[in-house]
């Protein structure tokens, strides 16, 4: 690793230009990590890993802190990457592979590299943990032949799947799961999760076959009557809602997995009684939610009547997400900023999507976040030397940097990032099932810069895209209204309708 930092003489006087290394992240994140402060000691390894990506002491160290932090998934790509590109030498990461993998509960993938390790240094430091390891792992499973293998397999793809589902990455989701399904075709949550990809997305008669081709295999799977139940409502489809919302009613789960789903979905179709009935029966259970279910156990108890219960769920709920304090159900003045625009993972990870849509997009959520200067100064921030010229110019745009007169004399990115700006007027915050909005327009907009198209008038494109979005949910509004919300003529709407619709996807 580099020297510590640099010293730079000028003609007036003696300036100290202080220029951080790894090294020297690395050195507070070992620190902060023999203070037994592991949230610090992650900080500081992550902006050392980025300073210096090739050095492999940074990673393994980074990759024991996230083993530490029970942020396993994380930990093992690290590991993985130190073998595969950084340092193959290292077999101590075949130890703590393998102890991942048995805390995630995937004996096949422990056992293999448990076995790897001492094959490749039997008289290494950790030979002795990892023949303890084998023999566990050997009393506790008898089968570790193939059908262990496609067990973890499963487990670990769904995994990955539902963290690009949690961050917005909802292309890249829908990808892994239909080789997902493709593969294990009997495999159930995987529908259920990629028709919430489609929903996501705004692609709702995707996410309803999706959803019926489950039923029709597996009728009666109760996550996959309860999201199309959401999905009903978001569409306003009310008659077909309250025939299964009834049927719903009646059902009696007795899995603790399914009463949490069914009590979440009352919640989210806003019949608090039932939906306080479930959750709060799991509650005197003893059931330890995550930060989701005491969160919705508190507004539903608030809404209820039972105030205690739900101040109770609301202590709990910061325990796990403090920055949710000033949202409670019974303060009137909440900010209201649970969307994705105050969401930092999910900008991070969108910059860095396989699609230009979702990385225009992730730039867009910058320009309205209110943790704007927290996004571009963490150390999950992508490189500048990994964004395309477009994405350059258009982040000049939301940061006012001078880049944009340069690269951008007409302006046209600008008026890309006008019309996601009046839509965000009309649609905000931007949860999940609004995204698809966005993705819209930004599809609609690489397609028009290919084909020359000025973008001149803004709110045209803005209501156009509104107006489509909105009939593919079967909305109920019409041109006229439209065209009114953002002040043009109905005939000026049909025009750009017309228009866009020759530029989607």
């Amino acid at each position: 690793m580099a020297k510590d930092s640099k010293v730079r003489q000028e003609q007036q006087g003696v300036v100290l230009s202080f220029i951080p290394t790894g090294e020297y992240y690395f050195n507070k994140g070992i620190n902060a990590y023999h203070r037994h402060d592991l949230k610090k000691a992650k900080k500081y390894l992550q902006r050392a890993m980025q300073l210096e990506p090739y050095e492999p002491m940074i990673a393994c160290q980074l990759g024991l802190v996230c083993m530490q932090l029970d942020e396993f998934q994380q930990s093992n790509e690290l590991f993985t990457q130190i073998l595969d590109e950084l340092d193959p030498s290292m077999t101590e990461c075949h130890y703590f592979l393998a102890n991942n993998y048995a805390e995630l509960g995937l004996f096949h993938e422990a056992y293999k590299h448990a076995n790897k390790y001492l094959e490749l240094d039997p008289y290494g430091e950790f030979a002795e943990e990892a023949e303890d390891l084998i023999y566990v792992i050997n009393t506790e499973e008898t089968d570790l032949e193939d059908s262990l293998y496609m067990q973890d397999e499963l487990i670990m793809k769904q995994e990955k799947a539902r963290q690009l589902l949690e961050s917005g990455n909802f292309q890249m989701a829908i990808k892994n799961l239909q080789e997902l399904i493709e593969k294990y075709p009997d495999f159930w949550s995987a529908y259920n999760n990629l028709a919430l990809g489609y929903f996501y997305l705004g692609e709702m008669e995707k996410a309803a076959n999706v959803l019926k081709e489950l039923l029709d295999k597996n009728p009666g799977n109760l996550h996959a009557l309860c999201n199309l139940a959401v999905f009903l409502y978001h569409q306003h489809r009310d008659e077909e809602l309250q025939e299964l919302i009834n049927g719903l009613e009646k059902i009696q789960p007795l899995l603790i997995e399914h009463q949490y789903k069914l009590g979440a979905t009352f919640a989210l179709l806003g019949n608090h009684q039932k939906a306080f009935y479930w959750l709060n029966k799991l509650k005197k259970q003893g059931f330890e939610g995550d930060a989701s279910f005491y969160y919705w156990l508190s507004h539903v108890a608030y809404s209820t009547g039972h105030e205690q219960t739900s101040k109770s769920a609301w202590k709990q709920l910061l325990e796990l997400s403090p920055e949710k304090e000033g949202t409670e159900p019974w303060n009137k003045n909440q900010q209201g900023d649970e969307g994705f625009e105050n969401h930092v993972t999910s900008i991070l990870n969108k910059l860095k999507s396989d699609y230009l849509e979702e990385r225009l997009f992730g730039i867009f959520l910058i320009s309205v976040s209110n943790r704007r200067q927290e996004i571009i100064s963490h150390p999950d921030f992508k490189s500048l030397d990994e964004f395309t010229i477009t994405e350059k110019i258009y982040l000049a745009n939301v940061l006012d940097a001078g880049m944009k007169e340069q690269f951008d004399p007409d302006g046209i990115i600008g008026k890309g990032h006008g019309v996601a700006t009046l839509l965000y007027e009309h649609h905000h915050p931007v949860y999940p099932q609004t995204t698809g909005l966005f993705h819209m327009w930004f599809s609609i907009f690489i397609n028009g810069l290919k084909e020359g198209i000025s973008f001149a008038n803004q709110p045209a494109y803005a209501a156009a895209v509104d107006y489509v979005w909105n009939k593919i949910h079967h909305e109920k509004i019409s041109q006229s209204e439209i065209a009114k919300l953002y002040h043009i003529s109905p005939s000026t709407l049909q025009k750009y309708i017309k228009m866009i619709q020759q530029y989607s996807q």
